[in-house]
């Protein structure tokens, strides 16, 4: 006789994936703020995560177990009493002895190798100047450059490679869709090197790759909302808001080359005059600098050189592209009108006066904190590991070594 299903309170219900899914995102999403805080705040007692995070005290205590277990975390040496009394509490604090991430940044000139730790700290890097453009020589010789570094640093291990690149990125897909001055188009960086390296690769546009790393690791941290303008060869910008970049349909957010920027003379390849990318890049500041004599270089830390050796019309082309981008600044903060303004250029992160000029031109009576960037002696190589950093800090249950 077949048995009838009787549903009684006794009886086990079987789970639905729907909660299954919703408990491991919530896992994961617990995780990732219980790494943040103790990046943030680590030394840091258990308990002080708990009250910081909203989390209960088992939840913190089983999440710091896990995230012991992988690495990425440690107890700290030195136990700290509560009022000098009862159960010492022994901090934790993050482990940035064990793990690297690589890092890739890819210019129009060279390409930025790196290592970076957990705390977005640059270990080793090198400069590798394009002996030609084409993407599948470009990326061999970052992989290559990359097992270099890690062959010099023996007993770390490599949990994956970010790579930050101008132009329009894909995040999801791992592609450079365009890249006008490489001349890249739909060019697969994530399959191509991670069949290199043999490593997880994300891939993400250098304006929100320097925005993850100001939020995680820069001045930019506990900002409601952060605007990054990178002036380089390739001119673009990134807006977070509430800890999330803004990507848009295929990650398309955050192209400005073709602004139109109020006072520019300089024509453009579109056809237009005054377009934002070519009256910034480091290409026409180099160029004025050799009409002016200041130097017949191509290398925008020449005309800063010449600036610092007391050189007054190198000190004023910058001052004058400093004052520029604030136009540009003043346009966007016009639009998103964000607490935070991470400028990445190469005269504002020199000289006073420049920031100055960037300042006043933005418009002194707004209210967004106006900064340079916080990485000044390191920014392509922190662009570049902030991509795979990001990635660690938002799932480190999913990018951990467990999967490597």
């Amino acid at each position: 006789m077949p048995r009838t299903a009787v549903s009684t309170l006794d009886s086990p219900v079987p789970h639905s994936p729907v909660p299954r899914a919703a408990d491991s995102d919530r896992r994961r999403t617990s995780a990732s703020v219980v790494l943040r805080s103790v990046l943030e705040h680590g030394p840091v007692a258990r308990s002080t995560v708990a009250r910081l995070t909203g989390l209960s005290p088992a939840s913190v205590t089983e999440h710091c177990a896990r995230l012991a277990g992988l690495g990425l975390i440690r107890e700290s040496a030195a136990p700290r009493r509560s009022n000098g009394v009862g159960r010492p509490h022994v901090p934790v604090d993050l482990d940035d002895t064990g793990f690297l991430v690589g890092g890739v940044h890819v210019a129009v000139p060279y390409t930025t190798v790196a290592l970076l730790d957990l705390r977005g700290r640059v270990v080793a890097r090198r400069e590798l100047k394009h002996e030609r453009t084409e993407p599948g020589p470009v990326l061999a010789r970052a992989a290559e450059g990359l097992a270099g570094l890690l062959a010099g640093v023996p007993g770390r291990r490599a949990l994956g490679v970010g790579v930050a690149v101008g132009g329009w990125v894909d995040r999801a897909t791992g592609t450079v869709v365009e890249h006008e001055l490489l001349g890249w188009r739909e060019v697969p960086v994530r399959e191509l090197l991670g069949a290199r390296t043999g490593l997880p690769v994300h891939v993400d546009g250098h304006a929100r790759a320097l925005v993850n790393g100001e939020r995680l690791f820069g001045r930019a941290r506990g900002s409601g909302s952060v605007l990054h303008l990178f002036v380089g060869n390739v001119v673009d910008a990134a807006f977070a808001t509430h800890d999330e970049v803004h990507h848009g349909p295929r990650s398309a957010a955050g192209a400005i080359a073709h602004l139109p920027l109020p006072g520019g003379t300089e024509p453009c390849p579109c056809g237009r005059t005054g377009c934002l990318q070519v009256e910034l890049s480091e290409r026409t500041l180099c160029r004025r600098a050799r009409v002016a004599g200041v130097t017949d270089s191509v290398n925008p830390m020449h005309v800063v050189a010449a600036a610092t050796a007391g050189d007054a019309v190198a000190r004023r082309l910058l001052v004058e592209r400093a004052r520029m981008t604030g136009r540009a600044a003043g346009l966007l903060l016009d639009v998103l009108n964000p607490e935070t303004v991470v400028v990445t250029e190469v005269g504002v992160i020199h000289f006073e006066d420049c920031l100055a000029a960037l300042r006043e031109a933005a418009g002194i009576r707004r209210t967004a904190a106006v900064l340079p960037t916080s990485f000044p002696d390191s920014v392509l190589a922190v662009a570049g590991g902030s991509v795979a950093l990001d990635v660690l800090f938002r799932d480190p249950l999913g990018a951990s070594p467990e999967g490597i």
